[in-house]
């Protein structure tokens, strides 16, 4: 499975999610929760604590390897995202094809193809471009350190917000699974399945660079 490791950027850094971020994720999520309609986003310090538990729990299964987001300006931690469905081609085909786990060490392996997801924001850094950077962050990791084939992410098919987001990072929407499973609001709904290939890496790396030098370009003073 993939090692955890520390993502860089100029205005958000991502860590290695850890219990030491409970408090500090609470409290952001506990900003304002008016965003959170289509997003599982633990409400206090307990939930936060399962929250945090069961993702370390998929970390060390191998299934996810899950972030703290942290704004650099003031070193608050804003958020939290990961990487999950990690699927890796390895080895002889298989038939029926299913998901499996790496062949060898799996301390050193690295996916063919994994998702990005779980991905949620404290209201306040919401609009500020982090999440543009987050994701150049982990696509720039997934594309030029692991050499993934297809990086995927998903949404309610409801939730035209994050929808936008998504498609504004030049992901190609794949298509919505019609009455896919049940929303946070025992809704049933569909699903919006997007995907970048590697072949579409460069372009799409291009036009993230420039949002991301666009909105964090500094304000010039009036004359």
């Amino acid at each position: 499975m993939p090692i955890p490791v520390f993502l860089h950027g100029r205005s958000v850094r991502l860590e290695p999610l850890g219990e030491q971020h409970i408090e500090a994720l609470a409290a952001a999520a506990g900003e304002d929760r008016s965003s959170f309609l289509f997003t599982p986003v633990p409400s206090g310090v307990e939930a936060m604590k399962r929250y945090v538990h069961d993702a370390l729990e998929a970390r060390a299964a191998g299934r996810a390897l899950p972030f703290a987001t942290v704004r650099t300006t003031d070193g608050a931690v804003v958020g939290s995202t990961r990487f999950c469905e990690l699927d890796y081609w390895q080895g002889p085909v298989q038939w029926p094809p299913a998901p499996r786990g790496p062949l060898g060490d799996p301390l050193t392996a690295v996916p063919d193809a994994a998702e990005i997801g779980g991905t949620w924001l404290a209201a306040g850094a919401q609009g500020t471009g982090i999440n543009t950077e987050t994701k150049l962050l982990m696509l720039r990791h997934a594309f030029e350190t692991w050499g993934v084939r297809r990086v995927s992410l998903r949404a309610d098919a409801r939730n035209l917000r994050s929808r936008a987001a998504i498609e504004r990072l030049g992901a190609v929407l794949d298509g919505v699974h019609r009455a896919h499973t049940r929303g946070l609001d025992g809704m049933v709904r569909g699903t919006a399945f997007y995907s970048v290939l590697d072949e579409e890496w460069p372009a799409v790396r291009d036009g993230l660079e420039k949002r991301v030098g666009r909105q964090l370009r500094p304000l010039v003073p009036a004359a």
